[in-house]
């Protein structure tokens, strides 16, 4: 029974872990890592320490580059600091915002706000390190989901290949 309940709960913090590399609020990869864990503490997966490890250093590095990338996007397009911060805003704002495809939009507006407010930089300058911090945004969402999607492809490997009757 209490295999079943790891299994469960494995499964849905790997799901978490996918919804969080979309939502700035949640770490994505490391709950997917934690769903791994937890399948790999279910007495029926033995405990591949070597796999835990690397998947974990892993989802580490992603979560750094995750800081990394869209300051580094910002900076490449000539952006500051200010245009970074509104990336974020922006992102939360959007994923509130009852408009479509608010994500995309919220932060690409959020830099591009950030940049003029605070940085009383040119309409022209400020389109470009928005859109700078946007790509950043993109490919480090991007980065992210497919580690968890990697995550949970080894999640369904393992739970299938020792939970045989479950299956």
């Amino acid at each position: 029974m209490l295999d079943i309940f790891l299994l469960i709960l494995g499964l849905l913090l790997c799901f978490g872990g996918i919804i969080g590399s979309v939502l700035p609020v949640l770490p994505g990869p490391p709950i997917s890592w934690l769903g791994l864990l937890v399948l790999f503490l279910s007495t029926a997966v033995p405990v591949n320490y070597w796999f835990l490890g690397i998947t974990l250093f892993i989802a580490i590095v992603i979560v750094v580059l995750d800081y990394v990338i869209p300051a580094v996007g910002t900076k490449r397009f000539g952006g500051s600091r200010a245009g970074a911060i509104g990336t974020t805003i922006g992102l939360i704002v959007g994923l509130i915002a009852p408009i479509p495809f608010g994500v995309l939009i919220g932060p690409f507006v959020g830099a591009l706000i950030g940049e003029i407010a605070f940085n009383q930089t040119e309409s022209n300058q400020a389109f470009k390190a928005a859109f700078g911090s946007f790509l950043g945004f993109l490919a480090s969402t991007f980065m992210k989901l497919v580690v968890c999607f990697i995550y949970l492809g080894f999640y369904i490997y393992y739970a299938a290949k020792y939970f045989d009757g479950f299956f």
